[in-house]
């Protein structure tokens, strides 16, 4: 719920004052391109592209103008959703972790050094799917700037080293199928490449 465009296509009317939050476990990770199968307990897998930073400093509490401390690499990664259990959880006020946190529901690309991306601030990303954009996204579109997630979180969570933080979906979000071919790119540099089995 980072991006107005994705709220909208979503139809969330809510008037965010801080951030939307919530956790996946490390078994939901997927790296190294590795396929991502589709769970037999869904019908309706989304992709969800995100810009992902890697925190590389402990940290509790800490500033949003001191936020950009804590991380140096960048890299792009997809939120898996299992869009049909998510919303029967919404119905009924539950959490959203079964249809978010599922095994290998994180894929992450190759992080690069922020500086050879460019500004944090200003970073383009897109997802192609079968060689054809399907999502992008810019930074500077973000509610909530990546120093401001960073600030908010550790109010809550001590953060440590190696935590990866996904920082919201543009619009575009949909389906996958077999056989997807996904790639990722900040700019034109292709971090995330793999295979939906």
């Amino acid at each position: 719920m980072n991006y107005a465009a994705h709220n909208k296509e979503l139809h969330h009317s809510l008037e965010l004052s801080e951030p939307t939050i919530f956790m996946k476990s490390d078994s939901s990770l997927l790296k190294d391109g590795k396929p991502f199968f589709i769970p037999d307990f869904s019908s309706e897998i989304h992709y969800e592209t995100e810009l992902v930073v890697k925190i590389d400093r402990l940290g509790k509490n800490i500033a949003e103008r001191f936020a950009h401390r804590y991380y140096t690499e960048v890299t792009v990664g997809i939120d898996f959703t299992a869009r049909d259990l998510q919303r029967k959880l919404r119905e009924q006020g539950l959490p959203w972790e079964l249809s978010k946190a599922f095994d290998n529901s994180a894929v992450v690309g190759t992080f690069v050094p922020v500086e050879q991306v460019g500004s944090i601030s200003n970073l383009p990303f897109h997802l192609d799917i079968n060689g054809k954009t399907v999502q992008k996204g810019n930074t500077q579109d973000m509610l909530f700037s990546v120093d401001k997630i960073i600030a908010y979180v550790s109010r809550f969570f001590t953060l440590k080293i190696g935590d990866l933080i996904y920082t919201g979906t543009p619009v575009g979000v949909g389906p996958v199928q077999i056989d997807d071919h996904l790639q990722g790119y900040i700019g034109e540099q292709k971090l995330l490449d793999f295979f939906v089995k």
